[in-house]
């Protein structure tokens, strides 16, 4: 059986809010799986599914920039080791010159912007090296995210660690922030429930299913529940089915019905989503070192 760290423990805890005792029972009983243990946990308790907010595990900083017509713009993801480098100002301007190269140059790939050189003259893999001659830690241009369209761009930056840059066509530039402001808030999966792979609604719907099990109803009544439930789950993971922040009465799709606008895509990055991050626990480091040196 696999050692359950209280570092797995905390992480699942993060991902589903529930106890510590519960997380750990459930990495326990599925051998230390994390997705697993989450899924388990689900079908127990009947949580939700976990939100990229609870998943942030490196540190960094997200860069945006938008052309001046508004018709091409990107995202940039630049990560460090520590939160401490993530705000120097240095890499925090690095992260929007990188932004701004990619969109002026349309570039899609990282291999081709490490190629490319900054006003500086440098090329942007160089100046990442001296980064971390001079700050001691890994510097990592992770990914980016290029918009081009006959619509209009908006972006909107929470701090330097969530980014958001939405198309949309119709409506106004406010609309294009209050956009941007709410999928950051609300982080949605997609902008409608045509665009849910069925892989992601096949794994809800065995979740759905387990837990509506329990119930002890009829097969054609859990058949319904679990109908419903797959319902409310797309409103809730969809751009156009959530209630819009600023206004919890009216749907995103409603918003945009009465500004006859259209959202032709988005784009998020969350800093450090999906990336485990390292877990240190000096005593161990200590009496390692120690060990060592008998």
């Amino acid at each position: 059986m696999a050692e359950i760290a209280a570092s797995m423990v905390k992480e699942l805890r993060e991902m589903t809010g529930l106890g510590m005792m519960e997380c750990k029972k459930a990495l326990t009983e599925t051998n230390g799986d994390m997705k697993a243990a989450e899924d388990l946990l689900r079908i127990k308790s009947g949580a939700k599914a976990s939100k990229a907010a609870g998943r942030i595990a490196a540190e960094g900083v997200v860069g945006a920039y938008i052309s001046a017509d508004g018709k091409h713009g990107a995202l940039v993801e630049v990560n460090c080791e520590t939160d401490f480098v993530a705000k120097n100002e240095d890499i925090i301007h690095f992260s929007k010159s990188l932004a701004e190269l990619i969109a002026t140059k349309n570039l899609t790939e990282i291999a081709a912007l490490s190629d490319t050189s900054l006003p500086s003259g440098e090329t942007v893999e160089a100046t990442r090296k001296a980064f971390v001659m001079k700050l001691g830690e890994n510097i990592s241009i992770r990914r980016c995210g290029y918009h081009t369209t006959q619509g209009q761009l908006a972006s909107y930056l929470h701090g330097t660690k969530i980014g958001v840059m939405v198309d949309y066509t119709g409506g106004d530039e406010a609309l294009g922030k209050d956009l941007a402001m709410h999928i950051a808030a609300s982080k949605p999966m997609c902008v409608s429930k045509e665009q849910v792979s069925a892989d992601v609604l096949e794994h809800e719907r065995q979740i759905f299913t387990a837990q509506a099990a329990d119930s002890g109803k009829p097969a054609n009544i859990i058949e319904k529940m679990v109908d419903g439930r797959i319902t409310k789950y797309l409103a809730e993971i969809t751009l156009l089915g959530q209630p819009f922040v600023k206004d919890p009465e009216q749907t995103i799709e409603k918003l945009l019905a009465k500004k006859s606008a259209k959202v032709n895509g988005f784009t998020m990055f969350v800093v450090g989503e999906g990336i485990a991050k390292k877990s240190e626990n000096f005593a161990e480091e200590v009496k390692a070192q120690m060990e060592q040196a008998k």
